[in-house]
């Protein structure tokens, strides 16, 4: 993903693609060095370091995860996507409905925003 001339959506199709072999290092290669990260629910995550601590974490946790793609437009440098996100949590498959935003800057994201509701999330971790 480093050419320039790739479209937004492109960009993010691929981006979305990268989460089921949960490589890290490919997926943050996505973003710009002064990216904006937001899961809505959760506190905002600035710059491409921060990015990567947060991602190293998240796989950690739940390892590769499945983008399922339902919905995609895009507006220029801005690409929004419906999906739902497949992931396991203590042994439980978890599907999550998102709804995605991404700018895209130069070939690579420079601020991506999710929305989605917790409860799926913290039932199948047993607090919910």
């Amino acid at each position: 993903m480093t050419s320039e001339l790739i479209a937004p959506e492109n960009v993010i199709t691929e981006f979305c693609a990268l989460w089921a072999d949960a490589d890290v290092s490919a997926i943050i290669e996505c973003f710009t060095e002064d990216a904006v990260y937001h899961n809505i629910p959760m506190e905002l995550v600035f710059g491409k370091e921060a990015i990567k601590a947060f991602i190293e974490g998240f796989i950690g946790a739940f390892g590769g995860i499945d983008f399922q793609i339902k919905r995609q437009v895009a507006s220029g440098d801005v690409v929004m996507n419906e999906r739902v996100d497949v992931f396991t949590i203590n042994s439980a498959e978890v599907a999550l409905p998102v709804m995605g935003v991404f700018e895209v800057r130069d070939g690579k994201i420079s601020a991506w925003r999710d929305y989605f509701d917790m409860a799926p999330i913290t039932a199948a971790a047993g607090q919910g």
